[in-house]
């Protein structure tokens, strides 16, 4: 949990917790949704990378500010929208959370739902994941198929694994 102190108008420190619940909240929906999904299993590096793109879209549609567990169902669609393949997710992403910070600083308060979405936006773009390279070319005479394991690979930015993985999440929910 982030602390915030507060001054009280006797000057003594009021002591709040600031806790981001609406990141949180969003975390929490990315990762039911790929559990549900059972895609791969919850301690791998594409499981993460799914569940932070997930998280990300869930928090930044929220446009409203009051992330709902009743509206999830509602929100499917607009999700399955947002991280559909020819979309410009990775420019929503840089888009949303400039906005999202321009708020914050006119309130000039802190935005701890801000700071943990920013540090999964710096990680899904930082972290490359060595995933199967399906823009491989099969060798001479057409080539055999080969497992998953086998095939070419190819280094490839987390958050281009993990966004049709968590498509693929909402889809099978």
């Amino acid at each position: 949990m982030l602390h915030r102190g507060q001054q009280g108008t006797d000057g003594t420190d009021g002591g709040e917790l600031t806790v981001p619940m609406a990141w949180l909240y969003a975390e929490y929906i990315a990762d039911e949704l790929l559990r549900t999904g059972d895609l791969m299993p919850p301690t791998s590096f594409e499981f993460r990378a799914g569940r932070d793109a997930l998280a990300l879209t869930v928090f930044l549609s929220d446009t409203d500010g009051e992330l709902s567990g009743i509206r999830v169902v509602t929100q499917l669609e607009t999700w399955l929208s947002l991280t559909a393949y020819d979309q410009p997710w990775q420019e929503w992403v840089r888009e949303r959370i400039d906005q999202l910070g321009a708020e914050a600083a006119e309130s000039a308060g802190p935005a701890p739902d801000l700071a943990l979405a920013e540090s999964a936006w710096r990680w899904l773009q930082e972290t490359e994941l060595l995933a199967p390279d399906l823009n491989a070319v099969p060798g001479p005479g057409g080539g055999a198929a080969v497992g998953e394991d086998e095939g070419p690979k190819v280094w490839t930015p987390a958050w281009q694994l993990g966004l049709p993985l968590g498509h693929l999440a909402i889809h099978l929910f």
